[in-house]
């Protein structure tokens, strides 16, 4: 007897090769649609995808909004007034220098402006208190819900909390940290990607 598991008969060798090749395609075809399914969907891949953004046609004291990864990210360019708001601001806030760490701060924006240029601010629109979306209040003076000093920045209208023109939150606010500064880098002098930077 024959210790192979194929028949003797030429023939019935084939049908048996081919019909184990048969099988063989007819059960890929059938996982392949099942194995496909167990990918990300498009949408899930592009929304954690880098963002690029296009700031050429900012206006100094525009604020520009995109998503990334569901979140509404900021960019300010702030003008040299605000800039000078900043700097006044830096002993009514509770954490001028970004060192905490709850939501840490990329390297490159641990400074006074919390930015890798001073006239760009990225920041995602987020309260670090309860995630509700602060307003921008970009004209100083004495207004509604706010202090009579008030230099511009940003008022979260769920529990008071203020944030400076750096996204800085003021002291004794319910907000405990800055708004978060997201990975970003510079691709030109006129485009920033979001999501993605060079460390």
């Amino acid at each position: 007897m024959s210790d192979s598991i194929l028949p003797e008969d030429p023939s019935r060798r084939a049908a048996v090769v081919t019909t184990c090749a048969v099988g063989a395609a007819g059960s890929a075809t059938v996982a392949w649609p099942f194995l496909k399914s167990l990918r990300p969907s498009e949408r899930a891949l592009a929304a954690g995808a880098p963002v690029e953004v296009d700031i050429a046609d900012m206006a100094p004291g525009e604020l520009k909004r995109v998503e990334w990864r569901g979140k509404p990210v900021w960019v300010v360019r702030r003008t040299p007034e605000m800039l000078a708001a900043v700097k006044k601001d830096d002993g009514r806030v509770a954490d001028p220098k970004s060192s905490r760490t709850a939501f840490p701060t990329p390297e490159y924006a641990r400074n006074e402006y919390r930015s890798i240029k001073p006239e760009y601010l990225v920041v995602v629109g987020i309260c670090t208190h309860l995630g509700c979306s602060p307003s921008d209040k970009f004209q100083p003076g004495p207004q509604a819900s706010l202090p009579d000093d008030w230099a511009g920045g940003f008022f979260c209208p769920c529990h008071g909390s203020l944030f400076d023109l750096a996204g800085r939150v003021f002291s004794n606010m319910p907000a405990p940290d800055n708004l978060e500064v997201p990975p970003h880098m510079y691709l030109s002098d006129t485009r920033i990607l979001v999501g993605e930077d060079k460390a």
